[in-house]
């Protein structure tokens, strides 16, 4: 018996020294990888931030560069972006383009489909809401005599206001052509100050003279076609104005200039001031006769 004792602890001697170097193994293992970790993992001061600002300035010097003349426009490529075959993020086709190729691009865009392209995903939403965008857009469907206004709001704001009083005022016409004193009713304030002076060059104040006044006007003869030309308008926060001029399909009659202007009350556009008066022709010669 006592002949197996020293192969007993020869095995258990060799069972422990195995077990202890696997444990030295795997042990050595775990603090390779805990140490590769550390070195990939940003550190908790502002290196990485910096790096990134780096990085940044470095795009935009390109970019300068590329505006001036030189070089290629450099592109920022997201980690994992394959260019053959491999899969992984990329930049879209939009976000490669500098802002200004952007804007002449979306110029050819009409209202609704600049809208709806803002729908469609972040990137195309940025550039959608680009206010060098809406500022041609605004040119291009209404007048660029306002290229000097500086929008609180911005151009897409000021766009909006613009196409809603616009269309208001296309209703007022819509409420001539049915010659409906009611709808007329409802689309003047209800306020003492108000003024209407038609083609007669009479004025007439007050809700109540206005109201009877557009009365007169619709029970008087047979109504007419006509034409809405040369619309023009300025919005204000809670005032807007629009020009016009009025054709008549009548040889003996007009053409006229229009003008109306309108507050913001509760939530709703009112009109405030009518005034319509005829074309004289040849008053442009006069005027500089006079003032020249």
């Amino acid at each position: 018996m006592d002949d197996h004792k020293p192969f007993i602890l020869t095995s258990i001697s060799f069972q422990v020294a195995f077990f202890f170097t696997i444990f030295c193994i795997l042990f050595g293992f775990f603090w390779f990888n805990k140490e590769k970790t550390k070195k990939k993992k940003c550190c908790d001061c502002d290196c990485s931030k910096k790096i990134s600002e780096e990085e940044e300035e470095e795009e935009e010097e390109g970019h300068k560069g590329y505006l001036n003349g030189g070089g290629e426009m450099p592109v920022r490529v997201t980690e994992g972006a394959g260019g053959g075959g491999g899969g992984g993020g990329s930049v879209s086709m939009m976000e490669q383009l500098v802002p200004e190729i952007t804007t002449h691009a979306l110029s050819y865009l009409d209202y609704p489909s600049l809208c709806r392209l803002s729908m469609t995903n972040s990137s195309m939403r940025k550039a959608a809401n680009d206010d060098s965008a809406w500022k041609m857009l605004y040119h291009k469907d209404f007048t660029a005599e306002q290229d000097s206004v500086m929008p609180v709001n911005g151009w897409k704001a000021y766009y909006a206001a613009t196409r809603a009083i616009m269309n208001i005022n296309a209703e007022f016409f819509n409420i001539i052509r049915d010659r409906s004193v009611p709808g007329m009713g409802a689309f003047w304030l209800n306020a003492d100050y108000v003024k209407c002076i038609h083609t007669s060059g009479e004025v007439f104040s007050g809700y109540d003279a206005v109201m009877e006044s557009w009365q007169l006007t619709f029970n008087w003869g047979q109504g007419v076609a006509f034409q809405i030309r040369d619309v023009k308008t300025r919005v204000f926060t809670d005032i807007a104005w629009v020009t016009m001029k009025t054709y008549v399909d009548d040889p003996n009659s007009g053409p006229f200039n229009v003008t109306n202007v309108y507050e913001f009350h509760k939530g709703q556009w009112y009109l405030v001031h009518h005034h319509c008066s005829v074309i004289l022709i040849g008053a442009e010669a006069d005027q500089q006769n006079v003032f020249g």
